[in-house]
């Protein structure tokens, strides 16, 4: 008998039916002999309409109501979930972020676990009961509110649960049938992974994959949680996502040459500012990003321009989240005279491709094969940023999909048929 803690996102439960099939699914689940915890988010786009919701009736919600109220869309799909595995004849148990021992910090939409202390959850396996916990959501000690753990916050109360419950695989849900070398709903001749390294899972997610959540992922990593990313709507293998020392639970022996590039991630939720005419002195890059870091914004890409000989000045640009940008720009223009620059230009119809593979440490020709497929197709790079098993470029938002796809066949990803998307979201 193994414990299987399993996550299903919003698409996997969007209806009635939807609930019933992966009532199923945990019932086959049990059947066979697991102990079963399952981590469910809101149904369909449940979060998104309560957002909506929130901003008709308050233009700027107050944190700690709002995720009183975002944390209602996973305790109703945790409730509906456990009456239809009772209806199937097997005990459920729902159990809310709080109830489940789910510790968190206090930062409202955005707190981050810190303990997990799941007494409740242990009692109901060893009763034999089928444990339904809603994601997205814990508790924080000192203030004693419910907190909510922003994007991906289903995929990191999974990964949390089996972590604590010593769990011997944690399953991923979702419409896609695993991961695959990029979004099929962007390439769709991308091929479905069946193992990838976590470290290649981390960059990718950290550059746009949405399959699996970068906090997720690093959580994994650091507890030494074996993922297994799986889709609601078949049968099939999935992906193993495999951290140091871990090997698939059939014991087959992986590949031992890593993969030149395992994947090519595409991310539209960018935005550029360029910061025009800085003094080009020794202290001005630490002045700004350190008002941009005040800001709470998070800054991914950098690049500055050669100092003008006969200005002494130069540009400086960064990639950050849209959401991020408005209050980096409110920033940067309160200490405008005391930086001394000339300008600010903001720029949100940009799109960020990656090229990810463990085996870029060892191979050559990896750039060339990307800043030449992108040429051939006439596209233009704005931006570059690198690391050990990462390039990353900065391209029109317009051009991101056909430079994933050129890029995608340049590597020789291209599967023979089309990648099946089941639900269409993504989750």
């Amino acid at each position: 008998m193994a414990l299987i803690v399993q996550k299903y996102g919003g698409s996997s439960v969007a209806d009635a039916e939807s609930i019933k099939r992966v009532a199923k699914r945990i019932v086959d689940t049990r059947r066979a002999g697991h102990d079963v915890v399952v981590a469910v988010s809101a149904m369909g786009d449940t979060t998104d309409e309560l957002l909506d919701l929130a901003g008709q009736v308050a233009p700027i919600p107050a944190p700690r109501e709002l995720d009183m109220l975002l944390s209602s869309g996973e305790r109703i799909s945790m409730a509906l979930l456990a009456m239809a595995i009772h209806s199937m004849g097997f005990e459920a148990r729902s159990f809310t972020g709080s109830q489940a021992g789910m510790i968190t910090t206090a930062d409202h939409g955005s707190a981050r676990i810190v303990d997990v202390t799941p007494i409740r959850l242990r009692e109901a396996l060893d009763e034999g009961a089928i444990v339904i916990v809603a994601g997205f959501q814990g508790f924080n000690r000192d203030t004693r509110d419910i907190t909510t753990l922003g994007r991906g916050g289903s995929d990191t109360t999974a990964v949390a649960l089996a972590a604590a419950l010593q769990a011997d695989v944690c399953e991923i849900y979702s419409d896609v049938d695993g991961i695959f070398t990029a979004d099929p709903r962007v390439v769709p001749k991308a091929r479905k992974l069946s193992v990838v390294g976590s470290e290649e899972m981390l960059e990718l997610a950290a550059n746009g994959a949405k399959v699996l959540y970068i906090r997720a992922v690093e959580y994994a990593r650091r507890h030494g949680v074996l993922i297994h990313a799986r889709s609601t709507f078949s049968s099939g293998e999935g992906t193993w996502v495999l951290g140091p020392g871990q090997t698939r639970p059939n014991g087959e022996e992986e590949e031992m040459e890593e993969p030149i590039v395992a994947g090519v991630a595409t991310d539209l939720g960018q935005a550029k500012i360029t910061i025009i005419g800085v003094p080009d002195v020794p202290g001005k890059a630490a002045e700004i990003f350190k008002i941009v870091a005040k800001s709470g914004a998070n800054v991914d890409m950098i690049v500055q321009n050669v100092s003008a000989a006969a200005t002494g000045r130069t540009d400086i640009s960064f990639t950050l989240p849209k959401g991020d940008a408005a209050i980096a720009l409110k920033a940067l223009s309160a200490d405008q005279s005391e930086i001394g620059f000339d300008n600010l230009v903001h720029d949100d119809q940009v799109g960020k491709l990656s090229v990810v593979g463990a085996g870029m440490r060892t191979h050559s020709g990896v750039s060339a094969t990307l800043f030449e497929a992108l040429s051939i197709a006439g596209i233009n790079i704005e931006m570059i940023s690198t690391s050990e098993i990462r390039i990353s470029v900065v391209v029109r938002g317009d051009d991101l999909a056909e430079a994933a796809r050129v890029v995608h066949t340049a590597y020789g990803l291209d599967g023979d048929i089309d990648a099946t998307v089941y639900a269409g979201t993504g989750r």
